[in-house]
């Protein structure tokens, strides 16, 4: 949603014009559109009335509301020290709808067991493809266990939700009767907390990127704990240029598929 621009959606791949009454049409003609009155009050509605109470997360250009449906916030950036402090004068909204795909992860399971034991695996693609959503399968078949190993201790560090879609601290999405999951820590922080409390035999993440990201994740493996992680990238030379090639046994990158992403390609480490 943008301010005085027609309305989009987006489903399976396809553009869509949303029209006033709800319906999504294929032309513009009398579609909807916001103005950025209308988009500060929804993002005042959505925040439940309490800027307040999201103001660190939209410091971060997003609002994960209950069942990880996630909302990305553009503006005017209020800075002070070089810091963000808010965002104000809203005039873009990205509504993002989360969905579990319950089997999303059947194709990829051979390639991540070997002899019955789940190894480490990092998981990218461009944004869009269904990282997360493969993250999320793999999550719930591995703790239940499944075909190729039994069921595992997996510790999730939730940092924007999005992965359990968690509501009051209980994840909305299935990931498996042996997870437990830590909402809305930071992944570096998470990671030390479920490894020094909840004793996983897995460690599960979305969207590695900075650099106390890895040296958690060096210290995980260093525990013996295996990682299932995520990574937007495109192929081998984004794993390598991060540093992560050491940290995982095998990669598997994804292309766009609906409703379940698809395997692209797939290697192992050295």
């Amino acid at each position: 949603m943008r301010a005085l621009q027609p309305a989009l959606a987006y489903r399976r791949g396809e553009e869509f014009f949303l029209h006033p009454d709800g319906k999504l049409v294929r032309e513009e003609k009398g579609c909807k559109q916001f103005t950025a009155r209308e988009l500060s009050e929804l993002l005042l509605h959505l925040c439940k009335y309490s800027l307040y109470a999201y103001e660190e997360e939209l410091k971060e250009g997003y609002l994960t509301l209950e069942g990880g449906h996630r909302i990305g916030v553009a503006g005017q950036i209020a800075m002070e020290h070089g810091r963000i402090q808010n965002v104000r004068n809203v005039a873009f909204l990205n509504v993002r709808i989360a969905s579990q795909v319950k089997g999303a992860a059947d194709g990829v399971l051979p390639f991540v067991y070997r002899g019955g034991r789940l190894k480490s695996t990092l998981i990218l693609s461009p944004p869009g493809c269904g990282k997360t959503t493969m993250l999320r399968d793999l999550i719930r078949q591995a703790s239940n266990g499944n075909a190729y190993g039994t069921g595992l201790t997996i510790g999730v560090v939730d940092e924007r939700s999005e992965i359990g879609g968690s509501h009051a601290g209980v994840p909305q999405n299935d990931l498996g009767m042996r997870t437990d999951v830590l909402s809305g820590c930071p992944k570096a922080l998470g990671m030390r907390l479920m490894i020094r409390s909840m004793a996983p035999q897995v460690i599960a993440v979305d969207e590695l990127g900075k650099t106390e990201d890895l040296e958690e994740v060096r210290e995980a493996k260093r525990c013996g704990v295996k990682l299932l992680a995520t990574l937007h990238g495109n192929g081998r030379r984004d794993v390598e240029e991060r540093g992560l090639s050491e940290f995982f046994e095998t990669f598997l990158l994804l292309g766009r598929g609906r409703p379940a992403p698809i395997l692209a390609d797939h290697w192992d480490s050295p």
